[in-house]
């Protein structure tokens, strides 16, 4: 069962678990109600408003599955949000691969893993997730941010919501020690995988080339696998490819 942790203020709740990440047991979560630099993707800020979000770290200590097969612990975070999401407030999530979770075309929350290797093994998973719950309004330059209560109308309680969240991740990653949670999960996941729906939608690869494709496949490493327009298959790693939303390349 995950045992938490509220910290009153942190920069970075995945920097300060990092630090203690030796010392405490697994299923340690750090939180705090005001976290004043947080961390995303490839050095991304996300923005909190203190108070109104959820905004945790949650320790995973030696779980099943090797190195290589890292990616079942950012599909089981990223499944268990969007489940907890889905009990609040209804239908219109999915993961936005690799794992930020959207409401329609608008980003609800953001994770960032990282992982501490042992050989082939991961010593240590930190499972850092923001989520946008009470906030109303946003001033960064974030272009398509959406809260819980933006969509519902209502607050929700923080404490619940985080709660239902880290003990849903604690039972998919436990699970992955056998290959049929592995399957079953990784199913999940390409169900609530956002435009994964067969069709062609538009995409712009690092070199500011657009096309349009369908989702193929992801990898147990999180490859991403599309389909393009004239029938060939590419193959893509995090940040080699985006999304075209409306106006925005995401």
């Amino acid at each position: 069962m995950p045992h938490y942790i509220k910290v009153s203020q942190t920069a970075s709740t995945n920097t300060y678990l990092s630090r203690l990440a030796a010392t405490l047991p697994g299923g340690t979560v750090i939180y705090t109600p005001c976290q004043t630099a947080g961390r995303g993707q490839k050095g991304n800020s996300w923005e909190s408003e203190d108070g109104k979000n959820l905004t945790f770290s949650h320790l995973l200590k030696r779980p099943p599955v090797k190195a290589r097969d890292q990616f079942y612990l950012s599909e089981a975070a990223a499944v268990a949000v969007v489940e907890a999401l889905s009990a609040e407030a209804g239908d219109g999530f999915s993961v936005k691969w690799p794992n930020d979770v959207y409401w329609q075309d608008k980003k609800v929350c953001g994770m960032l893993l990282e992982n501490s290797l042992d050989g082939s093994d991961i010593a240590h998973c930190i499972v850092g997730i923001g989520i946008n719950v009470n906030q109303e309004r946003f001033l960064s330059d974030a272009p398509n941010p959406v809260s819980l209560k933006g969509i519902t109308g209502r607050e929700h309680d923080l404490m619940a919501l985080l709660k239902r969240v880290c003990s849903r991740i604690e039972q998919l990653v436990a699970g992955l020690a056998d290959d049929n949670a592995r399957n079953l999960l990784h199913g999940q996941y390409m169900a609530a995988l956002y435009r994964n729906d067969g069709q062609l939608h538009p995409y712009e690869d690092a070199d500011g080339h657009r096309f349009m494709a369908s989702v193929d496949g992801i990898a147990p490493d999180g490859t991403l696998s599309l389909r393009h327009e004239d029938g060939t298959r590419h193959d893509y790693l995090f940040k080699q490819v985006k999304h075209i939303i409306g106006k925005d390349v995401l």
